[in-house]
């Protein structure tokens, strides 16, 4: 039985803002001010750090209806386990760099309108992906963007945004070396040279770039690419493909989908999911079938 208190219709929400996205500081004052006026009764803990977030969740689970979080997508992440075990229901401030989920779910950039989608939207149950007892909201991969996770500095970020990470992409890619891996879907077993394989479970990530063109949240199924090139020139005339979504259909891409997959390397490889890395191969990923309620704008 819930023990959320309710009354007057004033929805009680734990707020988690990340001081340190690229806009979390400078936009805090304002986002508090505008859900406060749209009828929120806010518990603030604004001075934790994303990894204490996990904790703050489970220590409100019973006095707020929602959680509200604001950051980029590695924000979104650490707070994630936390939110399946409480079933919170999960607002969205894009206050990061890249903002992938929230571009997925259609939620804009502009501040003032993700506030109202918090206090007027509908609710969305979407997909999580899970590898390794690890859930997440975009994409988990290994290889290329595991280095640019790497090289990525924060400070970047701040100040280029989304071009820090073409900047760094671009200088990875010039270093990158493929790599013996296995994957393993629906019983069958391939063994590839790879420099990069991601699986998805939203549509976008990395700033933009899509999984699969047709991929969704809510599709129940995991989208694997795992790309093929033998040198690093030949990722430049993908590139535009892999902002569609459409690199699928080229001869040095092989992509598979299903509800679970495993990759197989030689020795273990980091694995980034949404951003950060948190675990390594041998990697068992499955797709956990509309795990979490999200606030999304109308339909109508």
């Amino acid at each position: 039985m819930s023990t959320k208190p309710r009354s007057n219709g004033i929805k009680r929400a734990l707020m988690l803002v990340n001081r340190h996205a690229r806009q979390g500081q400078q936009r805090l004052d304002e986002v508090t001010t505008s859900l406060k006026r749209l009828g929120f009764d806010l518990i603030e803990e604004s001075e934790l750090g994303p990894k204490d977030y996990p904790k703050a969740i489970r220590r409100y689970k019973d006095k707020v209806d929602l959680v509200i979080i604001g950051g980029g997508d590695g924000t979104l992440n650490a707070a994630v386990d936390a939110l399946v075990e409480t079933q919170l229901t999960l607002g969205i401030l894009p206050l990061g760099t890249a903002n992938d989920l929230a571009r997925t779910l259609g939620i804009p950039n502009s501040l003032e309108d993700a506030c109202q989608i918090i206090a007027n939207g509908e609710t969305q149950h979407i997909d999580l992906g899970w590898v390794n007892g690890k859930h997440f909201f975009n994409v988990a991969s290994m290889g290329l963007s595991v280095k640019i996770t790497q090289r990525l500095t924060k400070q970047a970020k701040k100040r280029w945004g989304v071009l820090a990470y073409a900047a760094t992409a671009l200088r990875v890619i010039w270093e990158s070396r493929p790599f013996s891996a296995e994957i393993i879907t629906r019983g069958k077993s391939v063994k590839v040279k790879t420099v990069q394989i991601a699986v998805g479970n939203g549509r976008y990530y990395g700033g933009g770039m899509a999984v699969v063109h047709d991929a969704t949240i809510d599709d129940q199924r995991l989208d694997l690419y795992s790309l093929e090139i033998k040198h690093w020139w030949q990722i430049i005339p993908l590139l535009p493909a892999m902002r569609q979504g459409t690199h699928i259909n080229w001869e040095q891409v092989r992509a598979v989908h299903g509800q679970e997959i495993k990759v197989n390397t030689r020795k273990p490889r980091p694995v980034n999911t949404d951003g950060e890395i948190t675990t390594y191969t041998p990697a068992s990923f499955r797709v956990i079938p509309q795990a979490l309620a999200v606030l999304v704008p109308p339909k109508n």
